[in-house]
């Protein structure tokens, strides 16, 4: 067992409410993606309800924003399900259901393995990451850093000096 896995958020801003005709293509795959996710290689926990998702828990007191809040064995287990089959196909369709951002609505970090993060930490990893871009503490898939990096000072990323979420 590896002493850190990978801690990832991502929140959207939704164009509609769930319920509505815009969004039911989103919902109607919500089960078969995390389906997805729970069996990928590398994948060790993602927060959800008793529905089996978290589109209905809160995340900066705003309903109008989701959460998907997951730990991965590590940047490459991450990526492999990101940009594969179902997943992908979901990411590249985002644009018709949720809004554009400016700010970094994707932060990463890592935990000790065990642990597993609620949305307040996930809240404040995002706010770190906006105020000072990627650090050991929240980061990036562009701009990453290695397990254990934020125990250490100072450490430097892996990847450009992006200031963006990916």
């Amino acid at each position: 067992m590896t002493a850190h896995e990978l801690a990832q958020v991502n929140i959207a801003r939704l164009k509609a409410p769930l319920d509505t005709p815009l969004l039911k293509d989103f919902v109607d795959n919500l089960d078969p993606v995390n389906a997805d996710a729970d069996a990928a290689a590398g994948f060790v926990w993602r927060l959800q309800s008793d529905d089996g998702d978290a589109t209905a828990i809160p995340v900066f007191d705003d309903p109008w924003l989701i959460v998907n809040l997951s730990v991965w064995r590590d940047t490459d287990a991450l990526t492999a399900f990101m940009y594969q089959g179902r997943h992908r196909e979901m990411l590249s369709r985002r644009r018709e259901w949720f809004e554009r951002v400016e700010e970094a609505m994707t932060a990463l970090w890592w935990v000790a393995a065990g642990h597993r993060p609620d949305v307040a930490e996930a809240e404040a990893r995002l706010v770190h990451l906006r105020t000072h871009g990627p650090t050991p503490y929240a980061f990036t898939l562009r701009t990453s850093f290695p397990p254990g990096a934020d125990e250490l000072a100072p450490a430097a990323p892996v990847g450009d000096k992006s200031r963006t979420g990916d």
